[in-house]
This record gives C-alpha cells, structure tokens and sequence, in this order.
C-alpha cells in the first residue's frame, strides 16, 4: 500500500482537522471499500481528539441529556474529550456525581456487543450517545444500538467522524465528515465488488484498529 498517496480532506467547520485516506482495494468485515479512512492520529494526538470532540459537541443542545458516551472503534481519547466538551457546553448529565461515564464495549467470540456487569450501571436506564469512527453500511452501528438497547439505555444521539448515512434505525448520525465530502469513496458487498471482478488485488484488511497490507 502506497503511503505516498494519501489524500487529506478538510472539515468544513475546522479546517484543522483533516480526514487521511487512501485510494485502493480494501477489505472489512461487512464489505469491500475504495479508500482506507486513517484515524490513527485523530485517536491518539491529544490536539487533534480535543478538537474533533469540540466539533462534535456543536451538535448537541443542553437540553438533551447525556449521561454514558460509549465509543465505538477505539475512540475513548476523543470520547473523554467529548464528554468534558458537552458538560462545558451545559448538557446536562442525571449521573449522581454530575460527571459523563466514557465507556467500551466488549465484543463475544459470536461477534455480539456485550457490556460486563461491573458496567452494566452505566447503561441500565441512563440516556447513551454512541461514539463511532466512521460509518459505512452502518450494520455495526446497528449491533450498537441493539446491544444498548438490550442492556436497558436510551439512545440520546450518534456521532461520528465519518459517516455516509444522514441516519440508521431513525436516529439522526451528526458527523464531521459526510458522503459528500468524499464522492469517490464507495463500499460494495463481497459479492458484488467490481474492484474483485476487475482483479483488482486487495491492498490490505481493514479493521477498527487498522490494516494489515497483504
């Protein structure tokens, strides 16, 4: 995979924060994609997480409560970020201590989102806002929200850095960067790739912790 072709994409509220891809054969766990997304850095700089959660924060009033931020895709750096944000901004929190529970969920061997019980107290009939790295087919958002939903929270809101869908199962997805900030990048099912059917090699496999070049 060829580094030396990485696209960068500016947010149109910050142009400080920029979106990395690059342009290939990639696969993941539910389709095949035209650009790998890289958040490496959006996930680990302090500067860059802070201000991806600052702009994240802009969607959400004080009126709506937020009680547990659970993040999808390793992004607890940003999701600490997000919470301190949203209680700076007024959103209120029915927590006793007053504070934002940031949160990972756990995945089984069957590939199920499941919560321990030592967490369970802080999805169980708190108001829950999903925090996910990019969006594509949204079908694990979906196991997400399932998952959630199951361990008795209620979904106040989802957000993303990416996201192709404007909303999944009616919830609205606020995210930084949307379908039209990238036109050219596309997901395909396995079995209908024309990436595949053009013997176009797979540069790498692509997951939430990054890729791995064949």
């Amino acid at each position: 995979m060829d580094q030396d072709n990485i696209i960068k994409i500016y947010a149109r509220t910050d142009n400080r924060i920029q979106l990395k891809m690059i342009p290939g054969h990639f696969v993941t766990s539910q389709s095949h994609i035209t650009h790998y997304l890289d958040l490496t850095t959006m996930k680990s700089r302090c500067a860059e997480a802070q201000r991806i959660a600052s702009a994240l924060a802009a969607n959400y009033e004080a009126s709506i409560p937020v009680d547990t931020i659970v993040c999808m895709d390793g992004l607890e750096v940003i999701g600490a970020y997000l919470a301190e944000e949203l209680t700076k901004a007024g959103v209120l929190s029915m927590n006793a201590h007053q504070t934002i529970y940031v949160i990972t969920p756990e995945f089984n061997s069957t590939g199920q989102m499941i919560f321990r019980d030592n967490y369970e107290p802080m999805i169980n009939g708190k108001n829950i806002l999903i925090l996910n790295g990019s969006i594509t087919t949204g079908s694990t958002l979906n196991r997400a929200i399932e998952s959630v939903l199951y361990y008795g929270g209620k979904i106040r809101g989802v957000a993303a850095i990416y996201s192709s869908v404007d909303s999944v199962a009616t919830l609205p997805v606020h995210s930084i960067f949307q379908a039209r900030d990238i036109p050219d990048y596309h997901s395909y099912r396995s079995d209908n790739c024309p990436l595949c059917k053009n013997r176009q090699k797979i540069d790498a496999i692509v997951s939430s912790y990054g890729y791995s070049v064949l």
